[in-house]
């Protein structure tokens, strides 16, 4: 069970995870020390997965983002999963959904020239729609 603590603790991390032990503690109102224990409990109960970084794709060259429903053609999912996967450097994120599709990718792309391809290889596999992000 997760106190008061534990959760600021999570909420700082989430904003920032390259804090140090003793400023987090800090801000917690924990020693460094015991701000370490309580970071190591969360993650060897699994609370916390992982660390990760915040990349602006816009500035990797990554210029047209877009989600992608995609609705398969058949139950067989296999050759549609084995395509995605060789398509790693434009898919974020695949999910599995219910509702008017099968998965929901968040794609980027380096241009609309590029996506089309994708979307052309893509419709081999499975039918799409297609949504384009205007702006956050």
């Amino acid at each position: 069970m997760l106190d008061n603590t534990d959760m600021k603790i999570i909420d700082e991390l989430s904003g920032n995870s390259r804090i140090t032990m003793k400023e987090l503690g800090e801000k917690v109102h924990l020693t460094g020390p015991a701000t370490t224990a309580r970071v190591a409990k969360l993650e060897d109960s699994g609370i916390i997965e992982g660390y990760s970084i915040k990349v602006n794709q816009e500035k990797l060259g990554f210029h047209v983002h877009a989600f992608i429903t995609v609705i398969t053609h058949t139950m067989n999912h296999l050759p549609l999963l084995a395509f995605l996967k060789t398509q790693e450097k434009y898919v974020i994120h695949n999910y599995k959904i219910s509702g008017d599709g099968c998965y929901l990718l968040e794609s980027k792309f380096p241009s609309n020239e590029q996506m089309n391809q994708f979307l052309e290889e893509l419709n081999g596999y499975a039918n799409y729609k297609l949504s384009i992000v205007i702006g956050k």
